[in-house]
């Protein structure tokens, strides 16, 4: 008996010895025999300076067209991005082929964002060919720097889940997990930020405008998706009642690959990007017949799909384009998978031992229904028979707790858009309510709760219901999300099926988050304890016992100090900001939202200000203070891009009263990314985690910042609970409601005014913001976010105010105290080691997708 077909992982397309196709390879050995050197391993180019310096040329004369003496800097960047690439491919291939010969279990990981950062770095440390590299270009007559600075990093992301999505993918390749991340290669991003007279203003970020190193598209493997139309029935050959899905217009969804390199094991997995573009592109009659608008209208139409990131959706048809964006990628994706990847003939009763999907927050849920589409419509497969193999294909990562942020589409949408999907959807829960019906009879509040479709205000799927249904294992991020998750959010669920819930907190990679973006601190910690701590960062607590070691102690604040100064070097040529020197450097840095209170913090700043001005405080006793802000909000956020039009107003009275100078200034650096973030993050000395507790699901901001020296002054919200307790409470700035204290005092009955009344000091600086002196004289400038905080303050900024700002009165004490502020930013780092996005990969490994990991 022949052993079963196992699958081809997406790398194996690229290698010579294998057919083109799927139809290919049904078709049989019709090829020509495959040359001797073409089933052999790929050879890289030599690791040498010689063989580096070569391959350079070579690219830049044939790849660019150009001679060394002709070439622009931009020249010099692709060839050099192309011929790293040259190392890292024969290490993919060679990834393939031993997966190939020893096939396992596959992660799908479904994202609709990968904030990768700046590919060449990464790609070099991988590798270990940074020496090789510098040595090479040198005898060009090229700086790596010089080309280091060229590149622009993709705009595929926006905050913490595209970024986490990225660590995870790096990580499962350095554990050899056989991996394939799935999402989008959008155009444009979702937007670079620039600041108008202090506001936001969005344009589009043309982050391929000169060249994708990166990527390989590959249109031969492009993949259809259909949309609209309608359903009918019909009878197949065995007689049974069948539906069939008769679209009413499609797009082709081109594959983008990107490599993703694991940390010096020769392993190299697969980032696939979809773009879409028409079926048929260009009309030539209508061309012709000179309206040319409309000759391409079905390319423009299609293009839109993956233009952007999360589009403005307070419009129906913004709305309509994000679902589209979901439903695009993900069937692409299961497409891809299934028929292009899986072997032909393959038994898809084994489906579940060969993948799993994890849904990576609820965008790729309508994965499920498309899924049960293909194995049942396509497939042949009974109902019974596909959902069995459905709730063992999928996982499910819950990234919130606000319930405005589960997304739920409306039925009307669904149904114009994906109407058999909307039908497969209603039969899941038919019968899953059935299920709910049993378990707790008579109980019929409990099944509207659980219910995937909802009635009021108006028919909607739940698209985390039917995660949760869908799911094998549904996580939340952080200890206490997990907790909130079941007790809260998703209680229901929790008590009909404990055994799906679990917890996952999150981790970033230490390779481009300290290695990479740290070089000064890593150095420091190599020479103490050795290199393994890259791959392995628990062995960060060999650091503890350097806490108490003068010279390491010096050691440590002149990397804080060298990192302070590229600091103010990047923001000098970037922005034209001049950071103060010997400041303590107080840094927010994270999406705009009204949950993470950028708006408390900036009372903070007030409060400095006005007690210095009022003359309650004099300027030099003030602990020297720069306070930067880092920060995008959503477009259609209009209460978000009020606070950054505030920010920017009171920036600029503080930076210009020379009654402040040289003790407090604020910065507000446009366009916040995570190649500002790798400067930015090193140099910082406080780190702000603010939100209200209860609100944020963990974080990943907060364990780079401990992680890169910073001390943090925080809630007890999300992964900050594990942060304090792993490093110690001497060593955090804890203030703040609990969680429970806020849900007592929502339900009491919060009245924000009433704390502005009963509180001295708030008042003043309440009342200095709406005097408008911030806003020269224009007292409706601030009156937004000021009516905001006094009459609504849904997340009880104000409520948490005196707590904070005697938060920062021992934070102004301890920076007094050089000697054991580093003593406890080392610790700080000694102790963080849990937060590797390493771990968070074993703990998926072994909690939910139980694959193997690596040989």
């Amino acid at each position: 008996m022949s052993p079963d077909p196992t699958p081809l992982l997406p790398e194996e397309r690229l290698v010579a010895d294998e057919s083109p196709s799927r139809d290919a390879r049904a078709k049989g050995p019709a090829s020509p025999p495959v040359h001797p050197l073409a089933k052999g391993p790929v050879v890289p180019p030599a690791r040498t300076a010689e063989g580096f310096t070569r391959e350079f040329l070579r690219e830049l004369n044939f790849g660019q067209g150009v001679s060394l003496a002709r070439s622009t800097v931009n020249d010099q960047y692709l060839a050099l991005a192309r011929a790293v690439r040259h190392y890292m491919m024969a290490d993919w291939l060679e990834t393939a082929r031993k997966r190939r010969e020893s096939p396992r279990k596959m992660i799908g990981y479904l994202s609709a964002e990968y904030l990768l950062g700046r590919q060449l770095g990464n790609a070099l440390l991988a590798t270990d060919l940074t020496s090789v590299v510098v040595e090479g270009l040198a005898s060009c007559g090229i700086e790596l720097a010089t080309l280091r600075a060229q590149e622009v990093e993709p705009g595929l992301g926006n905050g913490g889940l595209g970024r986490l999505a990225a660590c995870f993918i790096d990580s499962l390749a350095t554990m050899d997990v056989s991996c394939v991340g799935y999402g989008i290669r959008y155009e444009y991003g979702i937007f670079k930020q620039t600041f108008v007279n202090g506001r936001q203003v969005e344009v589009p970020d043309s982050w391929l405008s000169l060249g994708g190193p990166w990527e390989f598209p590959h249109p031969d493997r492009a993949v259809q998706v259909d949309f609209g139309g309608h359903t009918e029935q019909y009878v197949d050959e065995q007689g049974r009642d069948r539906t069939r899905w008769v679209p009413g217009w499609n797009v082709l969804g081109v594959p983008y690959h990107y490599m993703v390199p694991g940390y010096r094991n020769g392993v190299v997995n697969t980032l696939r990007l979809w773009s879409a573009r028409a079926t048929q592109a260009f009309d030539l009659a209508i061309f012709n017949s000179g309206d040319y608008a409309e000759a391409v209208r079905a390319q423009t139409f299609a293009e839109n799909i993956t233009k952007v990131l999360y589009p403005e959706d307070s419009t129906p048809q913004g709305r309509e384009l994000r679902l589209q964006q979901q439903y695009f990628f993900v069937a692409c994706s299961l497409k891809d998978y299934l028929d292009q990847t899986l072997p032909r003939g393959f038994d898809l009763k084994r489906l579940p031992e060969q993948i799993i999907f994890q849904l990576n927050d609820t965008h790729p849920v309508i994965a499920v229904p498309e899924l049960m589409r293909l194995l049942v419509d396509e497939r042949g497969m009974d109902w019974d028979e596909a959902w069995e193999i459905t709730q063992q294909c999928f996982a499910y990562t819950c990234h919130t707790l606000l319930p405005e942020a589960l997304e739920v589409w409306p039925a009307d949408l669904l149904g114009k858009l994906l109407p058999r999907h909307l039908q497969i959807i209603y039969r899941i829960n038919e019968e899953f309510l059935v299920k709910v019906r049993e378990a707790f009879p008579g109980d019929e509040l409990r099944v509207r709760r659980m219910s995937i479709v909802q009635d009021h205000p108006f028919r909607a799927v739940r698209m985390a219901n039917l995660a949760t249904v869908a799911g094998v294992k549904v996580n939340g991020v952080a200890a206490l999300h997990s907790q909130l998750l079941r007790d809260k959010l998703l209680p229901d669920f929790s008590e009909m099926w404990p055994e799906k819930f679990t917890n996952v907190t999150n981790g970033v990679t230490p390779r481009r988050f300290i290695r990479q973006s740290n070089p000064q601190l890593s150095k420091v910690i190599t020479d103490a304890i050795g290199v393994g701590w890259v791959a392995n960062l628990d062995r960060l607590t060999a650091l503890e016992s350097f806490a108490e070691d003068p010279e390491f102690r010096e050691h440590f604040r002149r990397a804080k100090q060298a990192n302070k100064l590229r600091l103010r070097q990047l923001l000098k040529v970037r922005d034209n900001i001049e950071l103060p020197e010997d400041h303590l450097l107080d840094v927010m840095v994270k999406r705009l939202h009204e949950y993470k209170r950028q708006s408390l913090k900036l009372l903070h700043v007030v409060t400095l200000y006005e007690s210095i001005i009022s003359g309650e405080v004099a300027a030099d006793d003030i602990t020297p203070r720069t306070v930067v802000f880092g920060a995008k909000a959503a477009p259609g956020y209009y209460m978000a891009k009020e606070t950054i039009a505030l920010i920017n107003a009171v920036a600029t009275k503080i930076n210009a009263d020379p009654a402040v100078k040289g003790r407090l200034a604020v910065a507000f650096p446009a366009n916040y990314n995570v190649t500002l973030a790798e400067t930015l993050i090193p140099a910082a000395d406080l780190s702000e985690q603010i939100s209200l507790a209860g609100m944020e699901a963990s974080g990943t901001g907060n364990m780079k910042f401990t992680l890169n020296g910073a001390l943090t002054v925080g809630t007890d919200d999300g992964a900050n609970v594990e942060i304090r307790q792993l490093v110690g409470d001497k060593h955090f700035f804890l203030f703040g409601m609990s969680e429970p204290e806020v849900s007592a005092l929502q339900a009491k009955g919060y009245v924000p005014s009433q704390v502005y009344a009963e509180n001295p000091r708030l008042k003043r600086v309440i009342d200095l913001i709406a005097s408008g002196v911030f806003t020269g004289g224009d007292r409706s400038a601030a009156s937004p976010l000021v009516d905001d905080l006094l009459y609504n303050d849904r997340f009880m900024a104000l409520a948490d105010y005196q707590s904070y700002i005697d938060a920062q009165a021992r934070v102004d004490e301890a920076y007094a105290d050089p000697e054991a502020w580093t003593r406890s930013a080392i610790l700080n780092v000694a102790r963080a080691g849990f937060f590797s996005s390493d771990r968070a990969m074993h703990e998926y490994v072994e909690r939910i997708w139980k694959t193997p990991l690596g040989h």
